[in-house]
């Protein structure tokens, strides 16, 4: 990481959930110029590499091109293939997954009839397919589906498919519908040319926004560890190292939390001679008190039964007590 964070701290990442499946991300503060290179490189990876499963061909009985009539089915065969590239598809595995539908009477086809294997999930099951309109109207569907990443040309489909009777559909597996990313101005203290990056991902529910922005997180630092596999650091005083930023974060928010939890221990109202030893065995707030056992108490020196008894007394009346000894 830059050596500006030794400055102005590592990056926060905020989020805020717009609707549903949408979400906006706050990137900052980073230094100038950075923006728009995190920006753009998670955009492309959102965009293209995020796995998700489509509809690659299906089959219709007595069908075998995609320009047929079908009697008495209201959609042409082009608007069954172009409704059915609209499906939302949840599938656990890789493997290539054929789904089922079969109606033989007047009936509004939709997603939800569709019979599913175990593992594949629909998530839009209201989604228009076609209509029958008349009943004894046999109408077999078979639907095969896939789960991959980047896109699938009819090309290649074509390339690889030897069924002429199969009808095929190009996909774009991506989950992700749309990223949009702004950049702009934003400081920390005194330094005024720091970028803030905000960025709204918009997934078809399939994956979440912040699942999706951390799949792009790790696809990009798998591809930029290759080029120092060594994990050999060049010009290291320029580079400030994220675990050491981490730590030092973390030891000022506890010195940070101490300071405002720190209660002197004058305001118990103890004896002289009890504070006396409390003081001189360096305790001197509430806090430090009450981390302490009667062993450590009965071990310092001037501190006996009576401050024992006055300590317990007064720490019982703040709802307050000792450590127990182990």
């Amino acid at each position: 990481m830059h050596i500006i964070h030794k400055t102005i701290w590592i990056p926060k990442i905020s989020q805020e959930n717009l609707e549903a499946n949408v979400s906006s991300f706050a990137i900052e503060p980073l230094p100038r110029g950075y923006g728009i290179t995190i920006g753009n490189s998670l955009r492309r990876v959102l965009l293209s590499s995020i796995p998700g499963a489509r509809v690659t061909w299906i089959k219709i009985k007595w069908i075998s091109h995609e320009y047929s009539t079908l009697a008495w089915i209201k959609d042409s065969v082009v608007d069954i293939m172009l409704n059915l590239k609209e499906l939302s598809l949840d599938k656990d595995e890789i493997w290539v997954e054929w789904l089922k539908l079969h109606k033989n009477k007047s009936w509004v086809v939709k997603a939800s009839d569709i019979k599913l294997p175990s593992g594949v999930k629909i998530l839009n099951e209201d989604l228009y397919i076609t209509e029958i309109d008349k009943d004894g109207i046999d109408f077999d569907l078979e639907i095969r589906v896939e789960k991959s990443v980047w896109y699938l040309s009819l090309d290649e489909l074509k390339k690889r498919e030897e069924d002429v009777s199969v009808l095929l559909i190009d996909a774009n597996f991506s989950p992700v519908l749309n990223v949009k990313y702004e950049i702009s101005d934003t400081r920390f203290g005194d330094i005024t040319n720091l970028d803030s990056l905000q960025m709204t991902v918009t997934t078809n529910g399939v994956i979440s926004p912040v699942d999706a922005l951390k799949f792009s997180w790790d696809m990009l630092a798998s591809y930029f560890t290759i080029f120092n596999e060594e994990a050999l650091q060049i010009e290291g005083q320029f580079i400030s190292s994220v675990k050491e930023l981490l730590e030092r974060e973390k030891e000022e928010v506890k010195e940070e939390l101490e300071r405002e939890t720190y209660t002197p221990i004058e305001i118990m109202g103890l004896s002289p001679r009890t504070l006396n030893a409390l003081i001189n065995g360096n305790i001197l707030s509430i806090e430090q008190l009450t981390k302490c056992t009667e062993t450590k108490l009965s071990s310092i020196k001037g501190f006996g039964k009576k401050a024992m008894t006055e300590i317990r007394d007064c720490l019982g009346e703040r709802g307050l007590k000792l450590l127990w000894d182990d």
